[in-house]
């Protein structure tokens, strides 16, 4: 397949002392190019930003310049076999052109491009005009002889792309545990694992509390058991409530939250949800207690392709 070039001829201008960091080009008998039917002169390989590239010289224009009035020149990526196949860097080049009289450069910079695999060359077809050129009062081309140039900094890509999904849930996912033989439990009750909004879920109850409340308090916590294995940039949100319910008194003791679930923050629930001995006052009958949740998941966000579709 064809690479496609593409001028960028909304460059600027500007004159500078500073030689070019990455390339210079040295052409001796500058006329015989197009005397000796040569279209276009390819410099060597250079390296920038740790990609390869070479410079393209068109004497009498590049057969987009159909006029063959200008001098053409392109920057070109080479070495991109090795390279994945979606490949794209982001770079701002410089063409540099010395002018021998004023014993500095004249340069032409272009605005930030993107060079792939469908179009791994970008320049400027009407660069500079062949008249401008070949005036030896310019200082351009003198005795036959010009120096080219070029200066690459390419764009380092840290980018984060990440696809966020909302969710309508019509209705909660609702689910009901009866906890036996309260009094015999150590450490921490674990709920059956339950799914929805396509994460796994679990609850984690202790009962003579958890951390600093060990001992005043009964914890409870709600855990995404897939967030564990989240990338570090994946996460789910979701709306719950957790209910205790007292069936003597049909009143409850809830926790609502809403929060984001992510691999170093897998659950989210409280440590001091009610002092141990209002619930046993309160909330165990024949040494069991009852719980009820309500979850909605309402967002994910997880990894993307570098390239948004």
């Amino acid at each position: 397949m064809a690479v496609l070039r593409t001028d960028c001829e909304d460059f600027t201008t500007e004159t500078r002392d500073a030689s070019p960091a990455h390339l210079l080009v040295k052409i001796e008998s500058f006329s015989l190019l197009s005397e000796c039917g040569l279209e276009k002169y390819e410099s060597r390989e250079f390296v920038a930003g740790d990609y390869k590239w070479r410079l393209i010289i068109y004497p009498d224009g590049h057969r987009s310049e159909r006029e063959g009035k200008h001098v053409s020149v392109y920057l070109a990526m080479v070495g991109t076999s090795s390279l994945p196949v979606d490949w794209e860097i982001n770079a701002v080049f410089t063409i540099f052109l010395y002018n021998k009289i004023f014993d500095n450069y004249l340069c032409f910079r272009g605005k930030v491009r993107r060079f792939h695999a469908m179009q791994s060359e970008w320049g400027f077809s009407k660069m500079i005009s062949k008249r401008s050129l070949t005036d030896e009062s310019n200082g351009f081309l003198v005795d036959d002889k010009c120096v080219f140039g070029a200066e690459v900094f390419v764009i380092k890509s840290q980018r984060v792309v990440e696809c966020v999904s909302l969710l309508k849930v019509p209705s909660p996912y609702k689910r009901d545990w009866k906890i036996e033989k309260f009094s015999k439990l150590r450490n921490v009750w674990t709920s059956e694992e339950f799914k929805t909004g396509d994460h796994k879920w679990k609850i984690f109850l202790y009962p003579d509390g958890d951390t600093e409340e060990k001992g005043r308090s009964v914890s409870i916590y709600l855990e995404c058991v897939d967030s564990e294995s989240f990338a570090p940039n994946e996460k789910v949100r979701a709306d719950y409530c957790i209910n205790l319910k007292n069936h003597i008194q049909s009143t409850e003791k809830s926790l609502n939250g809403s929060d984001w679930f992510t691999s170093s923050s897998t659950s989210w629930g409280r440590s001091a949800f009610i002092p141990i001995a209002v619930m046993r006052k309160d909330f165990i009958v024949d040494d069991c207690c009852s719980l009820h949740i309500e979850i909605s998941v309402r967002a994910v966000v997880r990894n993307s392709p570098s390239t948004p579709n």
